[in-house]
C-alpha cells in the first residue's frame, strides 16, 4: 500500500482559497491514482475530484468543478488539491486516497485502499 500524510487545511472566510497537499510514500514506483474525498456531519463520505498517474485524466463532483483543481507532481509523490472561491458547505473533512498499480481516474472509494488521516477544512460565512 500507499501511505499518505495530509496537510493544508484550516479556517478560512467564504470566498477565500486553501491548498491541500497529500504527499505519498511506499510503493508508489509503478503509479498510482489519486483521489480527494470529503465528509461532512450527517452526510455521507463524496468524491471531491480525482486524478490518473499521468495527470491527463480528471474528474470533479459537480458541486466543486471551476472552484477546485486537482494536480499532481510524480516526482515529489505530492498530490494537490486547490480550492478556490470555497463556500460554507464546502466545510467538512477532507480525505486523500490512493491504490497503487491502478493509473486511470477513478471516483469511486472502493477503488482505493490507502487512505490519508483526513483534515478538517471549516468555511466561514
Amino acid at each position: 500500500q500507499v501511505q499518505l500524510v495530509e496537510s493544508g487545511g484550516g479556517l478560512v472566510q467564504a470566498g477565500g482559497s486553501l491548498r491541500l497537499s497529500c504527499v505519498a510514500s511506499g510503493r508508489t514506483f509503478d503509479g498510482y491514482a489519486m483521489g480527494w474525498f470529503r465528509q461532512a456531519p450527517g452526510k455521507e463520505r463524496e468524491s471531491v475530484a480525482s486524478i490518473s498517474w499521468s495527470g491527463g485524466g480528471t474528474y470533479y463532483a459537480d458541486s466543486v468543478k471551476g472552484r477546485f483543481t486537482i494536480s499532481r507532481d510524480n516526482a515529489k509523490n505530492t498530490g494537490y488539491l486547490q480550492m478556490n472561491s470555497l463556500k460554507p458547505e464546502d466545510t467538512a473533512v477532507y480525505y486523500c486516497a490512493a491504490r497503487r498499480g491502478i493509473r486511470v481516474v477513478s471516483s469511486r472509494d472502493s477503488d482505493y485502499d490507502s487512505w490519508g488521516q483526513g483534515t478538517q477544512v471549516t468555511v466561514s460565512s
